[in-house]
């Protein structure tokens, strides 16, 4: 990879379920998420994926470009900016950003982003791996 180059696609639909079966798997079960009848009474006007269900993708997209690598040294540093809703379709897209090279290791940064199906940015950041050059 150079600097430049876009990474892999990641493209994602947004259930309830997905939200219901991720607060199983988190203990969150902040209402905001699964009832409906509450959140409508919120800004969002319905439930809301969980914003670190959604940090698993971008997790997911650096995973599938950097496998290893990733696993080992991986880091995120990110923003959220809006949120998912049931029915969204979100798309994951990233970037190299800059390569740095020094006493035998390689950094690779990239710029992150999640949006929504009608464009609006969900959220940005850059993650950051690891890797030994040869």
């Amino acid at each position: 990879m150079k600097e430049g180059d876009a990474l892999s696609i990641l493209t994602k639909n947004i259930t309830q379920d997905n939200i219901a079966k991720y607060a199983e798997a988190s203990g969150d079960f902040n209402p905001i998420h699964l009832d409906e009848s509450f959140a409508q009474t919120t800004p969002f006007n319905g439930t809301i994926a969980h914003g670190m269900l959604l940090l698993g993708f971008l997790s997911e997209l650096m995973s599938n470009t950097f496998g290893h690598d990733w696993a080992e040294s991986g880091k995120l540093r990110v923003r959220f900016r809006g949120a998912a809703h049931p029915g969204d379709t979100i798309t994951i897209t990233g970037k190299v950003s800059a390569i740095q090279e020094k006493d035998g290791t390689k950094t690779t940064q990239c710029a992150l982003e999640c949006r929504n199906q009608i464009g609006t940015i969900l959220i940005t950041g850059e993650g950051n791996t690891k890797s030994t050059t040869s």
